[in-house]
């Protein structure tokens, strides 16, 4: 059962009645996806589908497993609504926007979806076609809110023109069961990823995963385990025995290494037999204190563990052709980076780092085919989390869309998508995994 009493008590529909009388936030319990991926997530449910190319859309949900309806009021409870917003240019066609979600925004039932397709703002041909795909964003984060009371999610893709091949699979992602937590956020395609490779998609591939003995790292690597990966599994020497035993537990290897050893690029090298194909930069510390009371050691401890070791190994990693052709890397930051937190100068320093480091890497490696990209968790109920006083954990947990906090899986199912074939063409993304967070949006 969750430590979250709130949520617990949500969960029973005669106490979610009476915490619903005095007023209290009433969180939706999420349904998430157990298991491997499947070449069906949707079958049984439907989707209803519009605007520009409505037609090549439906066929992609389609293969997904749902039924596609197309009017409103053809299915009392629908699962999800797809809007492809990229014929949008001017404040006449926004209209097309109510007229799609007017009618049907009220059938998406309890943990729907929405999603909205657009363009990148920035490529447009005209001032006012960019103000117009960028009110898209705003759009989709007002949605996000409004329907999250009922645990449903909304998101926005753009796609640059000629890289609706690497649709398929941000469409599966965020229509599927596994971005339970992920809300009123935005992933830009701009490349083509491995249409079609749905099930056991890391069969036969090598993955890294760092600070794995515990927490979002362990959860991370049981999912890329789960999906065919051969896993390595990094911590520090003294986790070494929990290690161990996760590893043997996923058939993977254990290796007992400081990210911050000089030579620690070479060893996960020497580890990966000169190979890799995902790299999961996970492992980070929180050493907060206020910035007038921090000490110096404090400070670089936490910029070199969270950052300068994740420079280093990723770009000796790259240069020296152990992550090849093919490759992903994936990045974990924190919502601290984005919206910054008291106390935590060093920390929300270090990660706003890991963020800008994604998104160069993103764009220098998108050539080589190696896709570089992050996730940013927000309030995840985790042992750290379990320490904050409870008055803090409360505000935590409520300040979002879905009014609860996430799980490691929630952040685990992120980081497998993009270690995916068909997130091949995600590049220098950095992706939430807050429930709509409230800050930083």
């Amino acid at each position: 059962m969750s430590t979250d009493t709130l949520l617990n008590w949500a969960s029973n529909p005669t106490t979610r009645k009476m915490i619903s009388a005095v007023g209290l936030p009433t969180p939706q319990p999420l349904k998430r996806a157990d298991g491997p991926w499947v070449d069906a997530p949707l079958e049984g449910l439907s989707v209803s589908v519009g605007e520009t190319d409505s037609a090549a859309v439906a066929k992609l949900v389609e293969a997904m497993g749902a039924t596609v309806v197309n009017a409103a009021g053809e299915e009392s409870k629908l699962h999800g609504l797809v809007f492809d917003g990229r014929s949008i240019s001017s404040v006449e066609d926004m209209r097309g926007l109510y007229d799609f979600f007017h009618s049907r925004i009220r059938t998406v039932g309890r943990c729907g979806r929405v999603v909205v397709l657009g363009l990148d703002p920035a490529r447009c041909d005209t001032a006012e076609a960019s103000a117009a795909q960028q009110g898209l964003v705003g759009f989709t984060k007002s949605v996000a809110k409004e329907v999250g009371r009922k645990g449903s999610t909304a998101n926005l893709i753009t796609v640059d023109v000629g890289a609706e091949d690497g649709l398929p699979g941000p469409l599966r992602f965020f229509l599927g069961r596994r971005s339970a937590f992920v809300s009123g956020q935005t992933v830009h395609v701009d490349g083509v990823g491995e249409a079609g490779v749905w099930s056991q998609p890391l069969a036969g591939k090598t993955a890294l995963v760092t600070g794995c003995a515990r927490g979002i790292g362990e959860a991370t690597a049981r999912r890329l385990a789960a999906e065919g990966a051969n896993l390595i599994c990094l911590d520090i020497p003294p986790d070494a025995e929990a290690l161990q035993l996760l590893a043997e537990e996923l058939g993977g290897v254990a290796l007992p290494l400081d990210i911050t050893d000089p030579a620690a690029a070479e060893k996960i090298a020497e580890a990966a037999s000169g190979s890799l194909d995902v790299l999961v930069h996970n492992a980070g510390i929180t050493r907060d204190k206020t910035l007038g009371k921090m000490d110096e050691t404090l400070w670089d401890m936490t910029l070199e563990v969270n950052l300068g070791s994740v420079i280093r190994v990723t770009e000796a990693l790259v240069e020296g052709g152990t992550i090849s052709q093919g490759g992903r890397i994936v990045l974990v930051s924190s919502i601290a980076g984005l919206a910054g937190n008291t106390g935590q100068t060093n920390y929300a320093a270090s990660k706003a780092g890991v963020a800008g480091l994604a998104r160069s890497l993103g764009s220098r490696l998108k050539d080589t085919g190696i896709a570089t990209n992050a996730v940013a968790p927000g309030f995840i109920e985790t042992r750290m989390t379990q320490a904050i006083p409870f008055g803090i954990r409360e505000v935590g947990r409520r300040l979002s869309n879905l009014n609860q906090g996430g799980l490691p899986t929630d952040v685990a199912d992120a980081i497998t998508f993009l270690s995916s074939p068909g997130a091949g063409g995600l590049h220098g993304n950095v992706l939430r995994v807050c429930g709509g967070n409230l800050l930083g949006a």
